[in-house]
């Protein structure tokens, strides 16, 4: 409107103007290969503008930082995430990403630089294509090679993932705001509980690792994917909570928050999207699975520390003897759960399923799949339908 040029480099594998997802994969991974932009050998400054100090927190109305455990920002820190990620901390990425005890080292970290563009995910890739490369040729001479490979492999399935999901929102920018499938409108809106919400949000649900990944937040701005999913599925699902309050309310937990990604990942983990399986993740059976012993619990939810591992799960099953032994008297000390996890589920699904089982949200799943669905192929040559009569992520 003003005759300005307007350049934008490209930085993520993520398309304007497409209307077909089909050949997405090979778009992507064609741009990830091209050569990275060379740093300008000099800036030159506009004319007429006086530069100034960039103002404090304090002009700007901001109050500090309550997360004194954050990840540093800086493209030298990021070059030395990557490559610590690389060469030491993510040979066995695989099979200690999805627990809160082995993830923050295990995980690449490398989520907030993508985010804030200290590094670029082109950077990621390639550099990442040459160490996979450089431990096929070791392999191939007959050294150990140990769990890198398969650990790089599913590495770079999410750096696929990261721009698959931003492109969602860049094809809909409305998924932002309302349901994907419109099938699921007023499904939760009328039914939300602001004391579960204040729950949820404060880390004091009754659940153990619930309240133990909502304090963690609460400090670093980070937790592992198994754990976001674990959150979202609690609130959507146990506590029939509509995802549009509780994804702005992890939105400024997260470091890492990038836009396309979270609104996308809390639609799917909530069910709304009408395409991807409903995952409804047991904060029971997690504890059990993904922190046995209690380490994570104990760390960011110290009222539990005494307690034995055997009600770590479910301290409301504590006989009285048992709660003053470890200090923590339920109800008192550590709150009571929010809910009674099975009659919640059952409810839940009921609900959702009541939904997607209708004929008119079958038909809606095909129109978004058709949009949004992660595939290599062109969609016409797949088959569109499980024996569920439910679209396949």
């Amino acid at each position: 409107e003003h005759s300005i040029a307007w350049h934008e480099p490209r930085q993520h594998g993520v398309f304007r103007g497409r209307h077909s997802r089909d050949g997405w994969a090979a778009r992507w991974r064609q741009q990830m290969l091209k050569p990275r932009l060379s740093a300008p050998k000099s800036l030159t400054t506009p004319t007429g503008l006086i530069p100034r100090p960039l103002p404090s927190l304090e002009k700007l109305g901001l109050a500090a930082s309550s997360k004194t455990q954050a990840q540093k920002g800086g493209s030298s820190e990021a070059l030395s995430t990557l490559k610590s990620f690389l060469r030491s901390r993510g040979e066995h990425y695989q099979k200690e990403m999805s627990s809160p005890v082995t993830a923050a080292d295990s995980c690449s970290r490398l989520s907030a630089h993508l985010a804030y563009g200290t590094i670029s995910i082109r950077q990621v890739y390639q550099v990442l294509e040459d160490r996979q490369a450089l431990l096929r040729r070791s392999r191939k001479a007959g050294k150990s090679t140990g769990a890198w490979l398969t650990s790089l492999a599913s590495f770079s399935k999410r750096l696929h993932w990261h721009c698959h999901f931003i492109q969602k929102l860049e094809d809909e920018p409305a998924l932002e705001f309302r349901n994907l499938a419109r099938a699921y409108d007023g499904l939760r809106e009328n039914d939300f509980s602001d004391e579960r919400f204040i729950a949820w949000q404060q880390g004091q649900t009754g659940y153990p690792l619930i309240d133990a990944c909502m304090r963690c937040l609460a400090e670093t701005g980070w937790i592992n994917f198994r754990m976001r999913a674990l959150l979202v599925s609690f609130a959507s699902y146990h506590l029939w909570l509509h995802w549009r309050p509780t994804a702005l309310f992890l939105a400024k937990q997260f470091v890492d928050y990038e836009p396309g990604i979270h609104f996308s990942q809390f639609q799917m983990q909530s069910g709304t999207t009408g395409i991807n399986a409903i995952r409804i993740y047991s904060p029971v059976k997690q504890v059990q699975d993904q922190d046995p012993g209690g380490t994570f619990i104990r760390r960011w939810v110290p009222e539990l520390s005494q307690v034995p591992d055997i009600y770590l799960a479910q301290p409301e099953l504590m006989p009285a003897h048992e709660q003053k032994a470890a200090h923590c008297e339920l109800g008192v000390d550590y709150p009571l759960p929010i809910v009674e996890q099975v009659s919640a589920l059952k409810s839940a699904r009921d609900k959702i399923f009541s939904v997607r089982s209708t004929g008119s949200a079958r038909k809606e799943a095909q129109t978004v799949y058709k949009k949004h669905g992660s595939r290599k192929r062109p969609a016409a040559r797949r088959k569109p339908a499980t024996k569920q009569g439910l679209l396949p992520f």
